[in-house]
C-alpha cells in the first residue's frame, strides 16, 4: 500500500536518509515547519511503516571486512518450502547485507560483506555447497565500492 505523502513529508524524508540524528529543530527550519510538526510527521512516517527504522552505516573496511561479494544463486528446486528454507538461511547469516529473490536466469542475488576470501570460502561452504537445492552459483568479487547505500528517492518534483 502506497502512503500519501505530501511536499513536507518528502522533504523530511530526504533529510532523515541524509542524516537521521539531525536535530528536530534544525530539521523544521530546514523545511520551514516547526519541532512539534517535524515529530508528529516523522511519528506518522514511523507508524504507517515509511520509515522502517533508523540506524548508523557502518565503514566495512574500519571493521576490518572490506571485501565486498556478488553471489548470484541458482536452485534445483523452486518448492515453496525449499525457498523459504534458503532465504530463512540467507537471513541469519550476517555477512549477507542484501538478499534478493529475483527472476531470469538466478534465482536470488546476494551482497555479501566479508573479512578476505577465506571466510568467503567458508560461507560457500556452509550456503551453497552444503545445501541441496543449490544447482550453481556465480560469484562477483568487487573491486571498489562505488556507491553504496539504500535511500529511496522522494524527489518533490517528479
Amino acid at each position: 500500500m502506497v502512503i500519501n505523502l505530501d511536499a513536507f513529508d518528502r522533504k523530511l524524508l530526504a533529510e532523515v536518509q541524509h542524516d537521521a540524528q539531525i536535530p528536530q529543530n534544525e530539521l523544521g527550519a530546514r523545511v520551514n515547519l516547526s519541532t512539534a510538526a517535524v515529530n508528529r510527521r516523522l511519528r506518522r512516517l514511523a507508524d504507517d511503516g515509511v520509515i522502517d527504522r533508523y540506524a548508523a552505516i557502518v565503514s566495512p573496511e574500519k571493521v576490518g571486512c572490506p571485501l565486498t561479494i556478488v553471489s548470484m544463486v541458482e536452485v534445483e528446486s523452486e518448492q515453496i518450502d525449499l525457498l523459504d528454507s534458503m532465504k530463512r538461511t540467507f537471513e541469519q547469516c550476517p555477512q549477507i547485507q542484501q538478499c534478493y529473490y529475483v527472476a531470469g536466469e538466478w534465482d536470488f542475488v546476494l551482497i555479501l560483506t566479508v573479512r578476505d576470501m577465506e571466510q568467503y570460502n567458508h560461507l560457500t561452504r556452509q550456503l551453497f555447497f552444503s545445501n541441496n537445492n543449490v544447482k550453481r552459483f556465480k560469484t562477483l568479487v568487487s573491486m571498489s565500492r562505488v556507491k553504496v547505500g539504500l535511500g529511496v528517492p522522494v524527489d518533490i518534483g517528479d
